[in-house]
């Protein structure tokens, strides 16, 4: 597919690669294809069409007229510019200033912030491709998926006899074509079929198989209703190492720490809350005020409201540590650094 996408990418159109459909998938976008542009397996795009009802994605595979949109492109980097310049200047204009600003840090090009942070945020799709007329699609069948969906990976997934696919820790008793991940605790399934069941730390999830791209009106309501399920995970990664909420109280919150071996979290202070490090694995090197302290596993330290403090793994393996905070108000914005070595803002 892309060989005979070459030539017509040298003749200065914008190449993307459509999937044969092998069913009548409404987790994807699709195109429908033009006429033939002369060259072999080459064709103009005649439309992009959104992701659609399963109605109408019956409709587009019944025509022959329409592959999936893989967002795979092939293109010379000049044609692109030239219709990005065209069909969304405002981008250009924006990434060209943070590269004209942009400052050398040994061997890397930090582009400028501000400049950057100013572009306007679009896909290929909508910035370019659906407003030039030098679109054309390359139609492939090549096994491609691009995972996203629980469905797909009960797709992808090995099976057993019944046509399960099963991760972690999971038991199913007259139970065929599931898909069953379970990341925490035992799940157990009797009598079922056709199923997606996703269990996590932040929730769980069961969803007939055909219907699990509906899990965004889930999130939907949970961004409505204002839950902080739809924005934060229970375990958060950072530059340092990660966090995963336990449990949460009224004026206590408990967090197990994870930092890797030779990291340092931020010199900072809180107005609202006073914190316990307990140590479980590992060694914690400690400035609270103008202390440093030394602690291994079993020992622990009190961190007082107010007062400036750090946490740094001088140590060969990953430092674990259980943090009880107690406070008036506990949220992630509470925080004040002094020093960062990762350059985030100070609050």
């Amino acid at each position: 597919a892309v060989s005979k996408g070459i030539p017509a990418a040298r003749d200065g159109r914008l190449i993307t690669f459509g999937i044969l459909p092998a069913h009548p998938e409404t987790g994807y976008g699709y195109i429908r294809m033009g006429q033939a542009l002369g060259l072999d397996g080459v064709r103009a795009v005649a439309a992009f069409k959104e992701k659609p009802d399963l109605k109408t994605a019956k409709t587009y595979l019944d025509s022959g007229e329409y592959v999936w949109n893989s967002g795979i492109f092939l293109f010379q980097a000049k044609s692109y510019l030239d219709e990005l310049g065209k069909h969304s200047p405002a981008i250009v204009s924006s990434c060209r200033a943070a590269l004209d600003q942009a400052r050398r840090d040994m061997d890397f090009t930090r582009l400028d912030k501000e400049a950057f942070a100013a572009c306007l945020d679009d896909s290929i799709d909508y910035a370019v491709m659906e407003k030039t007329d030098k679109a054309a699609v390359v139609s492939m069948d090549a096994g491609w998926s691009d995972v996203g969906s629980w469905k797909a990976l009960w797709e992808i997934g090995s099976r057993d006899a019944s046509g399960n696919v099963l991760a972690g820790d999971a038991l199913t008793h007259d139970t065929k074509d599931t898909y069953v991940r379970a990341e925490g605790r035992l799940v157990a399934t009797v009598g079922v079929s056709d199923l997606v069941i996703v269990e996590t730390t932040d929730a769980v999830l069961v969803a007939a198989k055909d219907r699990v791209q509906d899990v965004k009106k889930i999130v939907d309501g949970l961004k409505k209703s204002g839950r902080s399920e739809a924005t934060i995970h229970r375990k958060v990664y950072r530059p340092w190492g990660s966090y995963e909420g336990i449990d949460l109280g009224s004026g206590f919150q408990v967090k197990r720490i994870t930092v890797n071996p030779g990291s340092t979290l931020s010199l900072q202070m809180h107005h609202h809350r006073a914190e316990h490090w307990i140590v479980v694995r590992g060694t914690a090197k400690i400035t609270r005020g103008d202390e440093t302290l030394l602690l291994s596993e079993d020992q622990s330290t009190y961190i007082p409201l107010g007062t400036t403090h750090r946490l740094n793994n001088p140590g060969k393996i990953p430092l674990e540590l259980i943090e009880v905070q107690t406070g008036s108000y506990l949220g992630e914005d509470d925080i004040v650094r002094m020093e960062d070595v990762y350059g985030r803002d100070k609050n």
